[in-house]
């Protein structure tokens, strides 16, 4: 269920809100997105990006709307309109396309599923997500960003050795 009952237009940017944090998918129309998720994600099991955190590889995925959002909230959030120019929507639509089936380098704090959309939509890879939690305005999310961190940088030592 929307948050916002918005007219959805292919290039948006949309904000699911999952439990502790916000994944994020590019509107690609037809009831579609594309998004970076975990390599062993399946349609419709709706943790998106949350496993991804435990590896460092993504995969681009076009997948229907209702099955990323499963049951949580979602709204359109273009939250960077006011800072840069969205690029012309064919453009936009046109690189998330090539980039389906495309294993990805992922990154908490880097390259993360809002780093990926926003850098579609604006030429520009950024993420509030982090920038609150590094800032200190999510505290909560912030401690929640090191832990996982954390247990991702130990569980690759260990796997290194």
């Amino acid at each position: 269920m929307t948050e916002f009952h918005e007219e959805l237009k292919p290039g948006d940017l949309i904000e699911i809100f999952r439990i502790g944090y916000e994944h994020w998918a590019i509107y690609v129309g037809g009831g579609y997105v594309i998004h970076l998720t975990s390599p062993s994600e399946y349609p419709g099991a709706g943790s998106s990006s949350v496993f991804c955190v435990l590896s460092n590889r993504a995969v681009v995925r076009r997948d229907r709307l209702q099955d990323v959002v499963g049951n949580c909230r979602y709204r359109v959030n273009n939250h960077l309109d006011h800072k840069y120019t969205p690029r012309p929507v064919n453009e936009i639509i046109c690189s998330a396309k090539q980039k389906i089936g495309q294993e990805m380098p992922y990154s908490l704090l880097s390259r993360n599923c809002e780093h990926f959309v926003t850098n579609l939509r604006y030429g520009e890879p950024h993420s509030r997500q982090v920038t609150n939690a590094l800032i200190g305005g999510g505290a909560t999310l912030g401690i929640g960003f090191i832990a996982v961190l954390g247990y991702s940088l130990l569980k690759r030592r260990s796997q290194n050795q």
